[in-house]
This record gives C-alpha cells, sequence and structure tokens, in this order.
C-alpha cells in the first residue's frame, strides 16, 4: 500500500512539474499546442520586428486569422492563411539579439518551409529615397569587429588572427579619416585607431558539430530573390495624407547589399563610409540576424525592407522617420503580400 502511494505521489509530482515547468523549459500542454500545429504545417513563417510593422499586416484584407495563437519564452506566434498558404507570424523586438533568438524558436519548434523578413530601414544608398521598398540578395552582420590598438595600422596582425578567429580580409574604418579641426596637430591621428570588420562564426546544422565555418555576406534564397524581381512594378503608396507626400515616387527595387547591426546608425560620415565601402542599401538592426540563422539552418529566407529615412541626414527628405513611418510600413506589408501571392501562384 504504501508502495503504491509513492507511485502516486511521484506521478502527481511529475504531473505538477510539466504543469508548472521550470523556466526555460516548455510545458506539456504547451508541446500539445506545438505539436497540433505543426500537424497543419509546413508554414511560411514571417519574422516582425516591431508592432508598428505587424499590425498592417494583421489588418490586411487578404489576411485570414485562425484565433490561435501560442506564447513560447515571451514570444506569441500567431497563426492564420495568406491566399491559401499557411502562415506564422511574430514579432521579434528589437535588435539582432531578439531578432536571432525569435527565429531560431521560430525554426526550431514548427514546421517551417520558408521565412521572409520585413520591416523599415535607414537608407546609406543615395541614389534611393523614403518609401521605396529595398529587396536585398546579400546581407551581412558589420558589428562584429576587431578593434586595433593604437599605432597599430594595416599591416599588423591582429590579436588570435594566426588562430583564424580574427582577419583582416574584409576592411577596416580609421577613425582618424573622420576627424575634424586638426590642423594643428601634425599627424592627423586619433586614439580609436583602427576597427576592422569580421565574418561571423556559424554552424550549420549539415556540417560538423563545433567545427566552425565563417560569413560576413549571406545571399537570401535565389528562388525568392527571382520572384521578388517581378515585384519591381508595383505602384506604392506616396502620401501620407492629403497634404504630405513624397517627392520620389516610392517602387521595389532589388539591391545588391543590406547590413544590420545593434546599432542606430543616424550619423551622415558612417552612413557614406559603409555605402562606399560595402554598397549597403538598407541599414536596420535585426536582419542579418534572421540570416544567419535562416542559413544555419538551411531554410530559404528573403528580407524586404523600405525606407523611412536617409540615415544621419543630408536631404530634403532626410530624418523624417517620425513622418514617414507608416507609409514606410505599409509599403513594406503590401509588398510582402504581393510576394506571398506570386509565390503561390508559382508554386
Amino acid at each position: 500500500m504504501a508502495a503504491a502511494m509513492k507511485v502516486v505521489c511521484m506521478m502527481f509530482l511529475v504531473a505538477i512539474f510539466h504543469k508548472h515547468h521550470a523556466h526555460g523549459a516548455i510545458s506539456a500542454d504547451t508541446q500539445k499546442l506545438i505539436d497540433e500545429a505543426n500537424m497543419n504545417g509546413p508554414y511560411l513563417g514571417l519574422l516582425i520586428p516591431n508592432l508598428f510593422e505587424m499590425n498592417p499586416l494583421l489588418q490586411h484584407p487578404n489576411y485570414t486569422s485562425s484565433n490561435f495563437t501560442i506564447d513560447i519564452a515571451g514570444r506569441r506566434f500567431r497563426f492564420g492563411k495568406f491566399v491559401e498558404k499557411n502562415v506564422i507570424l511574430v514579432m521579434t523586438g528589437l535588435s539582432m539579439i531578439n531578432a536571432g533568438i525569435t527565429s531560431q524558436l521560430l525554426l526550431t519548434l514548427f514546421k517551417i518551409e520558408g521565412v521572409v523578413h520585413y520591416g523599415i530601414a535607414g537608407n546609406a544608398n543615395p541614389s534611393l529615397h523614403i518609401g521605396f521598398v529595398t529587396i536585398p540578395q546579400y546581407w551581412s552582420h558589420s558589428a562584429l569587429w576587431s578593434w586595433q590598438r593604437y599605432g597599430y595600422g594595416p599591416s599588423d596582425e591582429l590579436p588570435l588572427e594566426p588562430n583564424g578567429d580574427y582577419t583582416r580580409n574584409i576592411g577596416y574604418i580609421k577613425f582618424a579619416d573622420y576627424a575634424e579641426n586638426v590642423t594643428a596637430c601634425n599627424s592627423h591621428d586619433n586614439l580609436l585607431n583602427n576597427v576592422w570588420f569580421q565574418p561571423e562564426e556559424v554552424f550549420p546544422v549539415d556540417g560538423t558539430p563545433e567545427q566552425r565555418q565563417h560569413a560576413f555576406w549571406i545571399p537570401v534564397d535565389p528562388l525568392y530573390f527571382n520572384i521578388s524581381k517581378s515585384l519591381e512594378d508595383m505602384e506604392l503608396e506616396n502620401c501620407v495624407n492629403a497634404t504630405t507626400c513624397l517627392d520620389e515616387t516610392p517602387r521595389v527595387v532589388q539591391v545588391h547589399r543590406g547590413t544590420s547591426a545593434g546599432i542606430y546608425v543616424d550619423n551622415a560620415a558612417y552612413r557614406s563610409f559603409i555605402y562606399k565601402k560595402f554598397n549597403v542599401s538598407p541599414v536596420d538592426m535585426e536582419s542579418a540576424a534572421v540570416a544567419l540563422i535562416c542559413m544555419q539552418q538551411r531554410v530559404p529566407f528573403i528580407i524586404i525592407r523600405a525606407l523611412s529615412d536617409l540615415a544621419g541626414g543630408g536631404s530634403a527628405e532626410s530624418n523624417e522617420i517620425d513622418t514617414f513611418i507608416s507609409l514606410a510600413s505599409n509599403n513594406s506589408v503590401n509588398v510582402v503580400v504581393e510576394f506571398i501571392k506570386r509565390l503561390v501562384s508559382d508554386h
């Protein structure tokens, strides 16, 4: 009798543990919801940085909500359909870390056939304008640095470079090149010296665990990129209201590169540097994290970013993010919806 009671107590404790799970674990109830959701997969995953970028999509006439959500690790995964395509929407939150965590959760927990990441971005390309929707072919994380000791230069080896930890192959920014009022200084030098851009260490699912590879420019899926070419004829919003319109009519453009960092770029000198150095157009704080996770998980992805401001100012429309943020968000959403339509029709 005592043994039987002990078994019953143990079963009760196990049930309580599953019901009130430890921090970081997934409860049995949540796992059941995940399993049920995956029975209706695969899904197209839509990763969105913020609510102001997600709400226009939730309100879009082509979106049908299933009224089914799963909350995990501070994220809410919303289930629905776009033109008969099963989708999961989830807000990542601001920054590379949030975007990376949310991307990994999405791909680990659910059956995902592809990922679309979209939102607004700053602009580094002087030939583009506010409201334009950019679709880069490559993305990089441009804030993994090796900050070089003062007095050292391009010919000096970086610490741990012989081990393959760091490299001088990608390039650097020299702070002294951006100094002003230094005519009295013969050396025109700067104690901040040089910052060398570094590739990410990556561990693809089809690679060998604990054997790193390196990646700086991450290509989007070639099929998705090819489909997006047909979006360049779309008409986009041009006016916020009857009195506030853009001088240049926005359009969809495929561009060569975009870059991300945990930095809000509002500096014209740095904007000019990264454009000339890397030929980037959109500049944001999340996309490269999505790209790096999808690349390592071998899941096709594409990233669509509408330009909301010229980073750092310098034009009549520069830094008008407060004025044109809703227009940029709506344009990005409309392009995403059209992309999904054409993705469905091509399959």
